[in-house]
């Protein structure tokens, strides 16, 4: 038995498992056009389409597939979207929201994360917008966004993020420490946000921000 057919197998499997935890069709379909094992290591690839998550180095992880589609499905991502997302990691997030049609910008505070993806994203034929910098802060230079989905444990809700949405937009956060509640910010006016908690706990890696750093954030296309 081939290894490309044990991964196809596995990740039919998966996209099955999927659909039984009530993720939709569209988030499906982004699901299996993106190459899952194209975003994990070389040594574990054999594990690419297991709901698990799994370290890419720099003590981040690419997230349980599960979760990157239930927050993606929260995020009601359309085509046409302007999307931050807050934490690009090894990209593969990113990629999803680019297969739903959105145009993306993405925050990683650690340049070699950001570079590895910005080339592993063009080699899939996705061309977001990949920022180093510090993603507390968002990224004001294209904003208003309609949605911002961050990939990271915030210990609170990033307000400062929020008001990066524009009016109607969306923001899908995890906010905690030893586990997280999900939460959905949904901007109502210039001052007012509805704000509410999933009731499905998970675990992410905390929201890392620099020490110290007087640079300005750079870009990479």
């Amino acid at each position: 038995m081939s290894h490309r057919y044990i991964l196809e197998e596995s990740k039919t499997e998966l996209l099955e498992s999927l659909r039984h935890r009530g993720i939709g069709e569209r988030v499906i379909a982004a699901i299996e056009s993106v190459p899952r094992e194209r975003f994990v290591p070389p040594s574990l690839i054999h594990r690419a389409y297991e709901d698990t998550s799994l370290p890419i180095g720099h003590g981040q992880t690419i997230s349980q597939p599960y979760t990157v589609a239930y927050m993606t499905q929260l995020l009601d991502v359309q085509p046409g979207c302007r999307v931050l997302e807050i934490g690009t990691g090894s990209g593969y997030q990113t990629a999803i929201l680019c297969a739903l049609g959105a145009q993306v910008w993405s925050v990683e505070l650690i340049s070699q994360l950001a570079e590895h993806a910005r080339r592993l994203l063009g080699e899939l034929g996705y061309h977001p917008t990949i920022v180093v910098g510090d993603g507390w802060q968002g990224y004001q230079d294209a904003a208003p966004y309609d949605r911002i989905i961050v990939t990271a444990a915030a210990p609170e809700i990033p307000m400062q993020l929020a008001r990066q949405l524009c009016i109607g937009g969306k923001m899908v956060v995890p906010v905690g420490r030893d586990d997280q509640a999900m939460y959905l910010i949904t901007r109502v006016s210039d001052a007012e946000f509805d704000v509410f908690a999933t009731a499905q706990r998970f675990r992410f890696v905390p929201f890392v921000r620099p020490q110290a750093s007087n640079d300005r954030d750079s870009v990479a296309r």
